[in-house]
């Protein structure tokens, strides 16, 4: 599958979302960023109804959306668009995840709309395949099935974690205790000490040392590692050698 973006406000995101048809992409992420003062019925309206020809196959979101907040209204909403196919959960407030897993569940579409993980500083529900007693009836809307970009580059515990599914939760305390050390190593990595301005060149930093990227340079060039980050990721580097799993990292990077 490939997927294409689109940002910018409603004239730009059409004519980038037809240009990834033209180009055979399967599905677009559309950022909402251009739109931060919209209100809830302005921001459905900027997303394509129903699929055309002229128009992407696939509409993906983003629950960071380059907005202060999509609240579950929102996602209500925008879950009723029939090209809508996946939502990419991905704010650093878990709170923020919940509103999704709520409106994906109460919408009936969870069998035909997938989520994908949350770049959330707690990793170890992220993967968990539960949700609130309310949700319970319809899981599949909690449930994961692939990784985030900042995932990767922190090194990939997925497979762990769908083993432990996948086989009646054995493991579960390991698994437990595993998040904790996750959430720590994803403080450093995303840098939440200063309000995760270094969050890029975090990522960016860990996949130089896996040898996938060559430096950590951004498109902004002062955009660079927060004072102390990089110390921040050696000690976690240092005190969690078993999160790392570079070899595989690479193998799934390169195709092999």
């Amino acid at each position: 599958m490939r997927i294409a973006g689109a940002i910018g406000r409603t004239k730009q995101a059409v004519a980038e979302a037809e240009m990834a048809h033209r180009l055979g992409y399967d599905a677009v992420l559309l950022g909402l960023g251009a739109l931060r003062e919209e209100a809830v019925p302005e921001l459905v309206a900027h997303c394509p109804r129903r699929r055309r020809g002229a128009a992407p196959r696939g509409l993906l979101s983003s629950a960071g959306g380059g907005r202060a907040t999509l609240d579950e209204t929102f996602w209500q909403r925008f879950l009723e668009i029939e090209a809508v196919v996946a939502v990419k959960v991905a704010p650093f407030n878990r709170y923020q995840t919940l509103d999704v897993v709520r409106a994906l569940a109460a919408s009936g579409r969870a069998g035909e709309v997938a989520s994908t993980p949350a770049t959330t500083t707690r990793s170890s529900s992220t993967f968990w395949p539960t949700s609130p007693a309310s949700l319970q009836s319809a899981s599949s809307a909690a449930s994961s099935a692939s990784g985030a970009c900042g995932r990767v580059a922190r090194w990939s515990c997925s497979r762990r974690w769908k083993r432990c599914r996948h086989e009646g939760g054995a493991g579960t305390l390991e698994l437990l205790a595993l998040g904790q050390q996750l959430t720590d190593a994803n403080a450093a990595l995303f840098d939440a000490r200063n309000a995760f301005r270094g969050c890029i060149p975090g990522i960016h930093e860990v996949l130089r040392r896996q040898g996938l990227l060559a430096g950590r340079w951004c498109l902004d060039p002062r955009e660079d590692l927060s004072p102390g980050q990089a110390e921040e990721i050696d000690r976690v580097l240092a005190a969690y050698p078993h999160l790392a799993d570079d070899a595989y990292v690479r193998r799934t990077a390169t195709g092999g």
